[in-house]
């Protein structure tokens, strides 16, 4: 079924965050149908190695203003996944955090604006619904809880507000817990899945906050790509809200760390550590309007993305946790995780 699209002449795509987790999975995807494909990075969160050959590569960071400014007088579609996606870290590190969030989304979508992009695709995050009852819906009143779902429903706002000032086309699209191949393991901060993956390959028992019931739904990241390619063309996205990501298997940390020490044969008797401070518990998304507007249907179950994400995890070897980022709040609510570097 073919569906109004944005007219590209040469197809040109530039991703911010190329050689970041989703990122790099995009501009392959984009490789892959023909686009013409750049984008920066600043390798603070991803692997070198997660850019693709055929992708003009530059070393930039989101605020750099004038080198983007420059880039994009030759893009017609930015897709921004550059983020420091701490959303627990965020309440210990607000200001790196707000930096790399807010100011870099004003930084490239100025940047954007000025070059005349034709389309701006935003990934924003689950963070931004907070409080709301679940499954959240689009229609809800963001009301996020933490310093970086507060950061990505600003940096919504001001995408929408620069974009509709100088005539460029937006989507914000909302995927959730992405899992798979190229994510971030070394990570202490982010990525549970990894985490957890990466300690029981070192032979190491996974920390768990609180009781472990905190429920959450897991989308595998060509599940997520397959509808952010057709964000990118098809004229019904144009000012939309879209969340993306599966809302069955809805399970709890417990389920996820028992299912990949089952998938790794491994005794698992986690450590238990306090709970963190405005994690929400109970997280998913309603994926209706995903499946009216973007024909989206996740094909990989949980269990086989993890099982993926394993093999892949394991051909690189497990590696040392990178404590890179220092708390700016170092008080006696910081998990004992991060402050005494316990992974």
């Amino acid at each position: 079924m073919r569906y109004g699209v944005l007219q590209l002449s040469e197809k040109r795509v530039f991703i911010t965050g190329i050689a970041g987790f989703l990122g790099s999975h995009i501009a392959e995807r984009c490789l892959a149908e023909g686009y013409r494909v750049s984008g920066c990075d600043n390798l603070k969160g991803g692997y070198l190695d997660n850019v693709s050959s055929g992708a003009a590569f530059h070393q930039i960071d989101c605020n750099d203003f004038a080198p983007l400014a420059a880039l994009m007088k030759e893009v017609d579609i930015v897709y921004h996944c550059a983020a420091t996606a701490y959303e627990g870290l965020s309440v210990f590190s607000p200001h790196m955090v707000t930096q790399n969030v807010v100011t870099a989304t004003s930084g490239i979508v100025s940047a954007a604006a000025a070059g005349g992009v034709k389309r701006f695709v935003l990934c924003s995050s689950m963070a931004r619904y907070g409080t709301n009852k679940v499954p959240f819906t689009e229609d809800m009143v963001p009301a996020p809880q933490d310093p970086y779902g507060i950061a990505k429903w600003c940096a919504e706002r001001l995408l929408a507000n620069i974009a509709e000032i100088h005539g460029m086309e937006w989507v914000v699209a909302v995927p959730h817990n992405i899992i798979g191949p190229r994510q971030r393991y070394d990570d202490p901060y982010r990525n549970v899945a990894a985490i957890f993956i990466n300690l029981i390959l070192q032979g190491r028992q996974p920390y768990i906050y609180g009781g472990g019931n905190q429920k959450r739904c897991f989308s595998f990241v060509s599940d997520v790509v397959d509808p952010l390619l057709r964000m990118a063309t098809d004229d019904r996205c144009v000012h939309e809200v879209i969340n993306i990501g599966p809302d069955d298997e809805f399970v709890t940390i417990n389920e996820l760390a028992a299912t990949i020490a089952r998938l790794l044969d491994f005794d698992l008797q986690p450590n238990r550590i306090d709970s963190r401070p405005q994690e929400v518990f109970f997280a998913n998304c309603c994926a209706d309007k995903a499946r009216r507007l973007l024909d989206y249907e996740p094909k990989v179950k949980l269990e086989e993305g993890l099982a993926v994400m394993i093999d892949w995890i394991k051909s690189r070897g497990p590696r040392p946790f990178l404590h890179n980022v220092e708390l700016e709040i170092d008080g006696p609510l910081a998990p004992k995780t991060w402050s005494k570097k316990l992974l």
